[in-house]
């Protein structure tokens, strides 16, 4: 066997791109190895057409700011999804001017992201959200309207036909993004490949076992049949999407048990039809269903990929026991260990109205789809739209000493007590936030180097160590040159 690998990244989507840039920029010196099991990167969650592009900052998703039992909204997560989306710009910055990353515009587009409601009780809601972001720095230049005319000016779509006499109202932040995730992580891919980092694709790893002298053996095999064998490495990270659960339980880390995922597919509907889409420049989301998860929140988006917009909206959820869109039908089998059995029967006892959603949404067919359109856009023809398959999100479930099990919608980090094996489990925010949760890892798993490494993580990230949000004019000023290096201003 050769000598261990400093790094081994598992899987080729935006989570190991970072992780991955990074190491090389504060350790240029160390061998890194990619491993995917497809034939390109980008193919799984990462993929444009695989999650909405949002640039989640919580500008418009009503999930991270819900309605307490007394009535009252807190800001504080929303607050903190918006400074985590913070470091990923300035991240992206960074890299733009090290020409890491090609030209702003093809990876990221200004696109102004909207909340629409309607019903006297979420009218009320959305006014006092609006009045709790307002006064925060970070949510500046946010506007509220209840005015069709006002609405129709900010989204056409939106007000065409609409009916008369129905309470409707609309948050907008001029300063949003749609972000092509699939281009970013391959423009990075390509930066670390350049770089003499190995990037392999068609290699799956199978399993992880500790050896004796603390590095990891992870065992392979060629996706197109053969068997490479194995490779050694000092530190792992498993950022494969739903696929994750699978090689962290392989490891045999304590730190694992207890922990079992629920696969959630979607669909979007689509159009590129340029007289619909020329129309339409904002990322428009409402209030989910009752029952529904957070990800599958209907949204009408712009897209920009590979240069060219097109309208999406969803996401439709859909089944299938795969974790992955290119997984095996017997993964959610495959997971089940004694040490998270009870909780996952706990989570399935406990969410009807998840198992309500999901029945629902399947039986919804392709003009009942468009009818869930035309609440957003009354005048949305079923021609006009074709169906799109979205990714799979690996929801966690996980012990809870007063429930039992719970099903968490966030994303979350497993490290071994000795920092030496790191993976990722969950989705949303997922990708917006990849720098924020990767410098977390980085502080957990690497101890004794961070205080080295923060010079330059705080020339790559100013705000690295602080928050934005109590200083309004380091806030302001920080997102003005973001946007000028990003040409979000375009």
């Amino acid at each position: 066997m050769s000598e261990p690998v400093d790094v081994v990244l598992i899987g080729g989507g935006i989570m190991s791109a970072t992780l991955g840039t990074l190491l090389k920029k504060l350790q240029p010196d160390w061998k890194i190895v990619v491993l995917e099991r497809l034939s390109e990167v980008a193919q799984e969650s990462s993929n444009a057409w695989n999650n909405a592009g949002t640039g989640h900052a919580a500008l418009c998703e009503l999930n991270y700011m819900p309605e307490a039992k007394d009535g009252s909204v807190d800001p504080a997560k929303a607050v903190a999804i918006n400074e985590q989306f913070q470091q990923s710009r300035q991240l992206w910055s960074s890299f733009v001017e090290d020409g890491i990353l090609d030209g702003p515009s093809t990876f990221i587009n200004a696109t102004p992201h909207m909340t629409f409601v309607r019903g006297e009780k979420d009218v009320a809601y959305l006014k006092k959200r609006y009045e709790a972001l307002r006064t925060q720095p970070l949510f500046a230049g946010i506007e509220y309207s209840e005015d069709s005319r006002v609405i129709n000016q900010w989204a056409p779509l939106l007000m065409q036909k609409r009916k008369k006499g129905e309470p409707f109202a609309a948050t907008r932040v001029p300063a949003g993004t749609d972000v092509d995730f699939g281009s970013l992580t391959r423009q990075l891919f390509d930066h670390l490949a350049a770089e003499g980092v190995e990037v392999r694709t068609n290699v799956e790893a199978r399993k992880l076992r500790r050896q004796a002298d603390g590095t990891w053996r992870v065992s392979l095999r060629n996706s197109l049949g053969r068997t490479p064998g194995s490779l050694d490495a000092r530190f792992v990270f498993v950022g494969a999407g739903g696929w994750a659960i699978k090689l962290l339980q392989s490891s045999g880390i304590p730190e694992i048990t207890g922990y079992g995922v629920f696969p959630i597919g979607g669909q979007w509907l689509k159009t590129s039809n340029p007289a619909i889409v020329s129309q339409h420049k904002a990322k428009v989301y409402s209030q989910a269903s009752v029952g529904a998860p957070p990800m599958s929140v209907p949204h009408l988006d712009t897209r920009v990929v590979d240069g060219e917009a097109s309208l999406l909206f969803g996401p439709f959820a859909t089944f299938s026991p795969k974790f992955l869109k290119h997984g095996r039908i017997t993964d959610i089998v495959a997971q089940v260990r004694p040490g998270n059995i009870l909780p996952m029967l706990k989570v399935a006892v406990d969410n009807p109205g998840l198992i309500k959603y999901l029945v629902g949404e399947l039986a919804k067919n392709h003009g009942k789809k468009v009818d869930s359109l035309r609440e957003f856009m009354p005048t949305a023809r079923d021609e006009d739209w074709e169906l799109l398959q979205a990714g799979q999100r690996a929801q966690v479930m996980k012990k809870d000493k007063d429930k039992g099990g719970v099903l968490q919608f966030g994303t979350e980090v497993i490290t071994s007590a000795d920092g030496s094996i790191a993976g990722l489990l969950g989705a949303s925010p997922g990708a917006s936030t990849a720098a924020s949760i990767m410098l977390g890892l980085l502080k957990t798993c690497f101890p004794d180097r961070i205080a080295a490494w923060e010079p330059e993580l705080k020339a790559l990230i100013p705000s690295y160590g602080t928050t934005l949000n109590g200083r309004p004019e380091v806030a302001a000023a920080t997102i003005a040159e973001t946007a000028d290096v990003l040409d979000i201003n375009r």
